[in-house]
């Protein structure tokens, strides 16, 4: 396998194909890419079977990068500061990062996550989807991957998740389940902010979608839909002061 690694700073792009090299998984690297024209060069001469991506660029951005490649027939590992947005939008498209500093051990769990998905070909609609979530004026597009396929949704179409051990399922406006093998801790820290709020252990709404409030059985939100979501008191207050600011 071969291993291209594009960034501005020379002493990461060295030090991240040092670690590579002391892993011992048989990946040979370049890191010789050092913005966005050398680095597409790379890519084209090479043809790795991971690209380490730089975020900010002299030249542009790892992101403008990718929209000039048609066919994307690598893994990509981002390589970004901590640069909130970005790392966000990387997240809802299901994408793969590391920060920098570069941490070994985060750096190793990437590169056997990108080995094992070498042979399934990824899906140009993550790529479309993160092109949409780097935008701020944007609708923001959650990438849900599960064994057979990758979902790209709208949050707006989600009505709710619920929790089933470290599996998370997601209700649509269609009728639509799906399970994702992701906790709901995950889902929570990504969708807040966006309207959604963690009523239960077990449960996270889109406040969008919520019809009603029982208080029968110690209190229930009744969605839209017609499922019933237990509400824990501990988040009454904050369910009952949001959806008056609503």
């Amino acid at each position: 396998m071969k291993a291209v690694i594009i960034d501005d700073e020379k002493r990461t792009r060295e030090l991240i194909a040092k670690l590579i090299e002391s892993f011992d998984l048989g990946i040979e690297t370049f890191p010789v890419g050092e913005n966005v024209v050398s680095g597409l060069k790379a890519i084209q001469e090479i043809k790795p079977d991971i690209v380490f991506l730089d975020i900010q660029m002299p030249d542009g951005t790892g992101f403008d990068m990718l929209k000039m490649i048609p066919q994307k027939n690598f893994e990509v590992i981002f390589i970004t500061a901590h640069e909130e947005f970005a790392i966000k939008a990387i997240k809802f498209s299901a994408l793969d990062y590391i920060l920098k500093p570069i941490d070994p051990e985060e750096l190793k769990k990437s590169i056997e996550k990108a080995i094992e998905s070498i042979d399934h070909k990824r899906e140009e609609s993550q790529y479309d989807a993160l092109q949409q979530n780097i935008q701020p004026s944007q609708k923001r597009r959650l990438v849900l991957k599960t064994q057979e396929s990758v979902h790209v949704i709208d949050l707006d179409k989600i009505i709710r998740c619920e929790a089933d051990r470290n599996y998370t399922s997601f209700y649509l406006v269609d009728h639509k389940k799906i399970l994702v093998s992701k906790t709901l801790k995950d889902y929570e820290t990504l969708l807040t902010g966006h309207n959604f709020l963690r009523v239960q252990q077990s449960h996270l709404v889109n406040l969008d979608f919520v019809d009603r409030y029982d208080k029968a059985n110690g209190g229930t939100v009744i969605m839209k839909d017609g499922s019933e979501v237990p509400i824990s008191p501990a988040k009454r207050d904050i369910f009952f002061r949001i959806l008056e600011n609503l």
